[in-house]
């Protein structure tokens, strides 16, 4: 038998391969065209909690002249955030430190310090507490930060939006290239930002964190006063990934 001249003949499986498109690992078909789109979504919500943080300083010539005058005052400012209505639950240590001063006017002397983390959690109450703690004798104060107790569905609203504004974004890119959008491919969480807090869709760089400041008993006019809650805007982002086909 001559092999030079047999047909040479594909098997159906080969065929098959040959007329299979490539792989595409975005997700597109041959007969779409791939359309990533970036869009912000926003919403707005009035904070309903108060958080800050407050606490006593003290001095003394032995540590524990120091550590004791620092108990009584940190007791008493607990007691008095207490009786402005704070729980128990919702007042938390921070900071107990003692140290010796090795340097200016007090060098020699020792210093204490007690710091207690408050949520107030009726936040047109949040000023009653601040002028409570003041009163009973804090002299170290940090915040307010305003809150959302329901954060993660200020967030969700947000997200919602920015969702319709890159679906409507990819939309005047279809109408003006004579296209149709056929189907969603890819939705990407990009995080964002509620208040001074992030969101995170990758891991987020930390939060910026106020610093302690200390501060003079105030006069009982000035203590405290309202704190405004005005509103809490969340932003974020999404990256959404559109297929689209010839009308």
């Amino acid at each position: 038998m001559d092999l030079k001249h047999l047909p040479l003949l594909a098997s159906p499986l080969a065929l098959a391969a040959c007329q299979q498109p490539a792989y595409d690992p975005r997700g597109v078909d041959h007969d779409e065209t791939l359309l990533s789109v970036s869009a912000t979504g926003e919403s707005e919500v009035r904070p309903d909690e108060a958080f800050f943080q407050v606490g006593v300083e003290n001095f003394g010539r032995t540590g524990k002249a120091a550590s004791d005058a620092n108990a009584e005052d940190i007791a008493k400012v607990v007691a008095a955030l207490k009786e402005a209505g704070v729980p128990a639950e919702d007042i938390q240590t921070r900071t107990v430190g003692i140290q010796r001063i090795q340097y200016g006017d007090r060098k020699g002397q020792y210093q204490a310090n007690n710091i207690v983390a408050v949520t107030v959690r009726q936040i047109d109450k949040a000023g009653d507490a601040v002028t409570a703690a003041t009163e009973a004798g804090a002299n170290v104060f940090s915040g307010p930060d305003l809150r959302i107790s329901d954060s993660e569905r200020a967030a969700n609203t947000a997200y919602g939006e920015a969702f319709k504004a890159a679906k409507a974004r990819a939309q005047a890119y279809a109408d003006a290239a004579d296209m149709k959008i056929s189907r969603v491919l890819t939705i990407r969480d990009s995080g964002g930002a509620q208040g001074n807090r992030y969101i995170p869709g990758a891991p987020p760089p930390p939060p910026p964190v106020a610093p302690m400041v200390r501060t003079q008993a105030m006069p009982e006019e000035q203590a405290g006063g309202v704190i405004q809650p005005g509103q809490t805007t969340s932003r974020v982002s999404v990256q959404v990934d559109f297929a689209l086909v010839p009308k």
